[in-house]
């Protein structure tokens, strides 16, 4: 039974009938919503395209057409559909900007590439005691003064990460909260000797907290791609760490896979690019 009516919805047919939840916490009208959505966002319904009609959503995801309309209306309520009256839904969103890529493959390069192809905003700027977790990955104690920094990147006009990043205090004082306006913070910390020879990092989805909602113009609770890094030095020592959040629609992160010489089946590495 659909929850958000007393209409019972029709059978939906067996290629998508695990396209909704009915069990999820989730409205099975803002699934479908979000569901449409990215659909949207990724250019599978482009600009001045039709979305399929309320009776034709109820067929494919087994919904109501309250549930439908409800969905509809979502994405009209944002400007991402117009409903026109004997037309049907017409896709009104602009094509998607390009979204930028960064390669696992050149990571030092691709970020410093992407530094000089953005535009910063400094949104904070301190030094403050080491939270915990930072402590324990820039190997200092914890409460040690580290310098902590919010910006925001963006292309076009548009912002696309959020980025919270800490330095130990000694690397901190190499420059000053001007310079990462007009600077990436990697090209700062090798211009003042810092040689930047490995890095960690871990991947995963997050929803947005209300800072960086506002940050990257979402709702609160939008879907973010959250990487976390920590770079260390050509003697090992961890330099800095860095926690960014991506609007996934404007950004891609790849890497190109290598079976290993000699490993048996399923063994696969990075490949590393040849060194000129």
């Amino acid at each position: 039974m659909d929850r958000n009516s007393a209409e019972t919805p029709p059978a939906p047919p067996p290629a998508e009938s695990g396209a909704l939840d009915g069990s999820a916490p989730l409205p099975l009208y803002h699934q479908l919503f979000l569901l449409l959505r990215q659909q949207i966002m990724d250019g599978s319904h482009p600009g001045g395209a039709l979305l399929p009609g309320e009776s034709e959503l109820c067929q494919r995801y087994g919904v109501s057409r309250i549930t439908a309309k409800r969905a509809l209306d979502e994405l009209a309520r944002l400007g991402l559909i117009s409903r026109q009256r004997g037309r049907g839904s017409v896709v009104t969103r602009d094509l998607p900007l390009p979204a930028l890529h960064s390669n696992f493959d050149e990571l030092l390069d691709s970020l410093l590439a992407m530094g000089r192809q953005t535009q910063v905003a400094l949104l904070e700027f301190d030094y403050i005691p080491a939270p915990p977790g930072v402590a324990a990955e820039l190997e200092m104690e914890t409460g040690a003064p580290v310098q902590f920094a919010v910006r925001t990147r963006s292309h076009q006009g548009k912002p696309f990460s959020y980025l919270v990043s800490y330095l130990p205090e000694a690397l901190g004082r190499l420059f000053e909260a001007r310079d990462l306006r007009d600077s990436p913070m990697l090209a700062l910390l090798e211009k003042n000797g810092v040689r930047i020879a490995s890095a960690r990092q871990a991947i995963t989805s997050v929803l947005a907290e209300p800072k960086a909602a506002a940050a990257l113009q979402l709702a609160a609770g939008a879907v973010l791609t959250r990487l976390t890094r920590v770079l260390r030095d050509e003697t090992g020592q961890p330099v800095q760490h860095v926690t960014a959040y991506y609007r996934p629609d404007r950004y891609q992160y790849s890497m190109t896979l290598m079976r290993v010489s000699g490993g048996g089946e399923g063994e696969w590495g990075v490949a590393v690019p040849p060194q000129g």
